[in-house]
């Protein structure tokens, strides 16, 4: 957990740790991407506003190196800073103020998400055209080259694998994530869709393989 205000630090971390959870906290940015390099933890809570580097700014260096889940804590409500913290690869979003028992629903829920994400379904290789996911090792590669995806990207292109041809609407992807508020659901899949689209097509403002269904949704083809 990454959050600079010291004393909602030690509350959350004394919830968290009755939960059953057990708990680093890291007061700044650049303490807070030592922890999640040496710690490798299952899941980071990052408060946006940190000194030193925001929680943007770690959230985006680690997405390079981990595919850890991430849940932002911030108090910017707007629709714009959600997606703003899903562009840089954040899994879900959470606004003060908010009560103890949301956060650890939220943690609970995209903890499962990881873990089905990472179990194998019938096929542990699922192929697409170029574009493979081996289920057991939660690789992606798009032509023998790695593609690094946050556990809602791989979640919503492993569901899309599964029925390729097939167009999934919005809502339906939406189930696959964590789970934003409804406003901002159409946006936040929207951002999901053209981060997976800068990481796997040619070219991501002509997608080759990742469709979009105008007035429906999204489709996966072999191209």
């Amino acid at each position: 957990m990454a959050e600079d205000d010291r004393k909602h630090a030690e509350i959350l971390r004394r919830y968290l740790e009755s939960a059953g959870y057990r708990t680093a906290v890291a007061h700044d940015g650049p303490t807070a991407l030592d922890f999640a390099r040496r710690l490798k933890p299952d899941l980071l809570l990052l408060d946006v506003m940190m000194p030193g580097m925001d929680g943007l700014d770690l959230c985006e260096v680690l997405r390079r190196e981990s595919s850890v889940p991430v849940l932002m804590l911030t108090a910017r409500a707007s629709e714009d800073d959600v997606l703003r913290g899903l562009a840089r690869g954040a899994d879900d979003y959470l606004t003060k103020p908010y009560r103890p028992r949301e956060l650890l629903a939220r943690i609970q829920a995209l903890l499962r998400r990881f873990e089905r994400a990472q179990q194998p379904g019938s096929r542990d290789v699922l192929r697409v055209g170029p574009l493979a996911v081996d289920l057991p090792r939660r690789e992606v590669t798009m032509s023998g080259r790695p593609v690094d995806c946050t556990p809602d990207e791989f979640a919503i292109l492993v569901t899309m694998m599964r029925g390729p041809e097939r167009v999934f609407s919005r809502a339906a992807l939406l189930q696959e994530t964590s789970g934003y508020d409804r406003e901002s659901a159409e946006r936040a899949i929207d951002t999901h869709v053209s981060n997976l689209r800068r990481k796997i097509e040619p070219n991501p403002r002509r997608p080759f393989h990742l469709l979009t269904v105008y007035g429906v949704g999204y489709k996966l083809v072999a191209g």
